[in-house]
C-alpha cells in the first residue's frame, strides 16, 4: 500500500476538446504512472478502433427527456472539457451523444435510469445530464456486460437545483472502462455524486467538479471492492474557483486477493478568488489479504487564507486484530466476524446512496465479494 502527498500539477494541466494537445502517455507522467498502460485496450494511444456496440436504456419520469444529438449541438461541453488523452479521444471519436434534460423547477417525480450493457468491442460515449435551475433528481447510471469503453460524462447542476448520481460499474470480468464525469455546480445548487466500482478488469473514473457561483455544495462519495487481478482506479478534482462554496469527498475501498489493485487520487484546489470554502476529503481503504495494493494520494491546495475549513485524511491497513478478537470471543466464527468488520466498514457509505434497490444490489454485491 502507499499514501503520499505531494504539491497539485492541477493549475497547469491541460483541458482541450483537441486530441493534438495530448500526447501518447508513457506511464511516467503524474496522470498515469499507476495506470497499467498495457491493459487499456489501445484506448490511449489511439489504436482502439469504435468497432463494438452495447445495448443501452434510458428510463425517464414524466416532463424529463431525453435524445440523441450530433457533437455540433451547442450543449456539448457546457460543463467542461476533457483533461486527459482518453477522454479526448472519447471526445472526438463519439457518434451521437444523448442528452438528458430536466426542466426547470421540475422534481423528477422517480429516478432517471441509464442501464449499459456492454456487448463487446470498443465504444466511445458521451452523455450530458442538463438539471435546470430549481430542478430535483437523481439519475442512476448501471454499466454491465463486457467490452472496451471510453466515455464523458457531464452534469450541469442550474442555479439552485438539486442532482444526485448513482453510477454502477458492474461490469464483467473482462471489461475496461476509462471515463471523466465532469460537473458544475450553479449558485446555490446541491450535486451529490455516488460511485460504486465493483466490476470489470480495468475502471478508471476520474470525476471532475467545479463551481459557477457561490452557495454551490457537491458531495462525492465511492465504494469500490477489488478481486486479483483487478485494477480500480478513482482520480477526483474538486477547483474551487469562486467564493463560499463547498466539498465533501468520501471514498473508502475493500481489496482481497494476489494483485488487487486500487488508486485514489484526491486533488482539491481552492484559488485565491475562492474565500470561504468549506472542504474536506477522506478515503479508508481495507486490505483483506496478502497480494494486494492500495495507493492513496490526497492532495490539498490552498491559495488563499480566506477560507471556512479545509483539511484530509487517508489509511490503508488490514483487519484489526482487536476486532476479531472481540467477535470470536463472543462465539462469532471467524468468517462471520471478517464480514461483519467489512459490513460495518462499508455501512456509513451504503446509507448514503439513498437509493433503496442500489443499496440492497451494493449490499450483495460486497456479501458476494466476500464469499470468493
Amino acid at each position: 500500500m502507499g499514501l503520499e502527498t505531494k504539491p497539485l500539477v492541477t493549475l497547469h494541466e491541460t483541458a482541450s476538446f483537441d486530441l493534438a494537445d495530448f500526447p501518447v502517455p508513457t506511464g511516467r507522467e503524474e496522470q498515469w504512472r499507476f495506470t497499467p498502460l498495457s491493459r487499456l485496450k489501445g484506448l490511449h494511444d489511439g489504436t482502439a478502433v469504435n468497432d463494438g456496440n452495447d445495448r443501452t436504456e434510458v428510463l425517464t419520469p414524466s416532463g424529463v427527456s431525453y435524445e440523441l444529438v450530433s457533437r455540433e449541438d451547442p450543449r456539448i461541453g457546457t460543463a467542461g472539457k476533457p483533461a486527459d488523452r482518453v477522454a479526448a479521444q472519447a471526445y472526438n471519436a463519439f457518434e451521437k451523444a444523448g442528452v438528458i434534460t430536466v426542466p426547470k423547477e421540475l422534481v423528477a417525480s422517480e429516478p432517471i435510469v441509464v442501464n449499459v450493457h456492454g456487448q463487446g468491442g470498443t465504444v466511445f460515449r458521451h452523455l450530458l445530464v442538463d438539471v435546470k435551475p430549481m430542478a430535483e433528481a437523481v439519475v442512476v447510471l448501471n454499466y454491465t456486460g463486457t467490452g472496451v469503453q471510453g466515455a464523458n460524462v457531464e452534469f450541469v447542476v442550474g442555479d439552485g437545483a438539486k442532482l444526485t448520481v448513482v453510477s454502477n460499474q458492474d461490469w464483467d470480468r473482462d471489461a475496461v472502462q476509462v471515463a471523466q464525469y465532469t460537473t458544475l455546480v450553479g449558485r446555490d445548487a446541491t450535486f451529490k455524486s455516488v460511485v460504486v466500482t465493483l466490476g470489470g478488469d480495468l475502471v478508471r473514473i476520474s470525476p471532475r467538479v467545479a463551481y459557477t457561483a457561490p452557495g454551490g455544495r457537491a458531495e462525492l462519495v465511492g465504494l469500490y471492492f477489488a478481486d486479483a487481478g483487478q485494477h480500480l482506479e478513482h482520480r477526483l478534482l474538486v477547483d474551487h474557483s469562486v467564493p463560499n462554496c463547498a466539498s465533501d469527498v468520501t471514498y473508502k475501498g475493500g481489496l482481497q486477493g494476489d494483485d488487487a489493485h486500487t488508486v485514489w487520487i484526491g486533488d482539491v484546489i481552492i484559488r485565491a478568488e475562492a474565500e470561504g470554502t468549506d472542504t474536506y476529503e477522506l478515503n479508508r481503504n481495507l486490505l483483506l489479504t496478502d497480494g494486494a495494493r492500495a495507493d492513496s494520494v490526497p492532495n490539498l491546495e490552498i491559495l488563499t487564507g480566506e477560507i471556512a475549513g479545509a483539511g484530509h485524511a487517508s489509511a490503508s491497513g488490514r483487519l484489526d486484530d482487536e476486532h476479531m478478537f472481540y467477535l470470536q470471543a463472543r462465539g462469532i466464527p471467524a468468517d462471520e466476524a471478517r464480514k461483519l468488520i467489512v459490513h460495518g466498514f462499508f455501512n456509513e457509505l451504503i446509507q448514503r446512496i439513498e437509493v433503496p434497490e442500489i443499496q440492497e444490489k451494493v449490499l450483495a454485491a460486497v456479501e458476494a465479494e466476500l464469499a470468493r
